[in-house]
């Protein structure tokens, strides 16, 4: 961070002393500060766009090794499930959160939607799972090997 701010500070002061240089240089009084400042904008504007690019484009170093095959077999397996059962992701989403014991509000703030739609998703689980209340939901999701 500080040599990012370093280096625009190098930046800018070079740039002035060059612009500066072309004014008594070549005489160049007539032109405005407004000139100036849009051309000192458009540089940097231009740096921004370029370095934002390359954050945007700079990759995360993924671990090296072999996955573990006995969890990528329970996430196929748990993937099945909810297909046979005919839970979307986003209803095993708030059933999760159900799990770790969050009302519905902690739900619909942590999956940014409202409460009615937790609500729904709710009792599409409670019908699709075949129980009345929170905790048999969890309680049926453990039996059929969905939560830990």
């Amino acid at each position: 961070m500080s040599r990012t701010v370093i280096l625009y500070g190098i930046g800018l002061a070079l740039l002035m002393v060059a612009l500066k240089s072309i004014e008594y240089r070549y005489m160049l009084r007539d032109l405005s500060m407004e000139f100036y400042v849009t051309l000192v904008a458009l540089l940097f504007t231009g740096i921004g766009l370029w370095v934002g690019i390359k954050l945007r484009n700079r990759t995360e170093v993924e671990p090296t090794g072999n996955p573990n095959k006995e969890q990528e077999g329970i996430s196929i397996s748990r993937e099945k499930t909810l297909a046979q059962i005919g839970i979307s992701q986003r209803e095993f989403e708030v059933l999760e959160l159900i799990a770790e014991g969050c009302t519905n509000q902690e739900i619909a703030d942590r999956l940014f939607i409202s409460l009615n739609t937790v609500k729904t998703h709710s009792s599409n689980l409670f019908a699709k799972l075949d129980v009345k209340r929170r905790t048999q939901a969890v309680q049926r999701a453990k039996e059929l090997a969905l939560l830990a």
